[in-house]
């Protein structure tokens, strides 16, 4: 698959998503056969730009290509110059959010707000293009509400204005993330543009994810819930599509070490104090279903301690390999 200049080892891409998708999450999500991997949105909003956050958001060392940041905002030309900026810092690829549905963001008349008024997605469209000479991709829905769905409008208006990709949740933004996604507005979109279709939304097996492929006809797929404390989905799906077969779960042994290896990133990236507070989501999510996943849940979130932490994962994925050792 290609985007712009950029040729990705497959059509597997990671979803961007906020308090997710760092420096850490997306090299794991690379390493394990994600063709890419989209940073958290940034706001375009100049005065954000020096925050702690807005850094380790932009914040690209080591990290494979190509790398691609998304942008999130309502005005055309703080969009541009947003784009620009992070250009100038190592993005490679631009992703624009209008996807997103949270009220916060919506509130402002950014993200999946901007279905609603298609003269300015194609103002910011314009401008994003024009600012900047790497690739301009775009993160959409399939419209505004269930009665107003109009995604292969603004995929057109998407394409006509240089729009490098066009990835497709498969919810209107009045959806949020309820119900089921539909890959119908998706088919219609692929068969009304020539640029590449990503299709998101409900994608958690290999087999939903070649069902998806198949019934849209789009170019790639986009992962996101689906990855949490599970970034071995990629190369999972990648060797389904490939072969039609299904490739072996990770062993419990490389799920301990991979996410050893994911804490240890953290606490590198956003020193061990708050290392070891972000880490907890992802604790949960790895042992989500579990044996002993609750207890261990309960003690291992009241830690403040990096080599805690680390203590208390590596006896509880021990635990397990004994386990199953046993059983076997």
């Amino acid at each position: 698959m290609r985007i712009g200049k950029y040729s990705l080892v497959n059509n597997l891409i990671a979803a961007p998503m906020a308090g997710v998708t760092d420096r850490p999450f997306r090299q794991l999500c690379k390493k394990l056969r994600a063709g890419m991997a989209i940073s958290e949105m940034v706001a375009s909003n100049k005065r954000l730009r020096e925050t702690a956050q807005s850094r380790r958001r932009r914040d690209h060392s080591g990290e494979s290509e190509p790398r691609s940041v998304q942008i999130v905002g309502s005005d055309p030309a703080q969009m541009a110059d947003a784009a620009r900026f992070d250009v100038d810092h190592g993005a490679q690829i631009i992703d624009i959010n209008m996807g997103c549905p949270a009220k916060k963001v919506c509130n402002s008349h950014a993200g999946s707000a901007l279905l609603a008024d298609e003269f300015l997605v194609a103002r910011i469209l314009a401008a994003v293009t024009a600012a900047v000479d790497v690739p301009v991709t775009l993160k959409i829905r399939t419209g505004v509400s269930p009665d107003r769905k109009n995604g292969v409008a603004i995929a057109r208006i998407a394409a006509d204005q240089g729009i490098a990709a066009l990835a497709v949740h498969g919810r209107t933004r009045a959806c949020a993330f309820r119900g089921q996604a539909e890959y119908d507005t998706l088919a219609a979109i692929k068969a009304t543009v020539n640029i590449p279709v990503i299709a998101n939304g409900d994608v958690s097996t290999p087999e939903e994810a070649e069902r998806v492929l198949s019934y849209s006809g789009a170019d790639g797929l986009m992962i996101g819930r689906a990855a949490q404390g599970n970034p071995w989905i990629f190369r999972e799906v990648e060797h389904f599509l490939a072969t039609g077969e299904r490739l072996a779960p990770p062993a419990i042994e490389e799920i301990g070490a991979t996410l050893r290896e994911h804490l240890l990133a953290l606490y590198e990236f956003y020193g061990p104090h708050l290392g070891v507070r972000i880490a907890r989501k992802h604790l949960s999510w790895y042992c989500k279903g579990r044996p002993g996943a609750e207890a261990f849940w309960r003690s291992v979130n009241r830690v403040e301690c990096a080599r805690t932490q680390l203590r208390l994962v590596g006896e509880y994925f021990d635990g397990l390999a004994e386990t199953w050792e046993r059983a076997a």
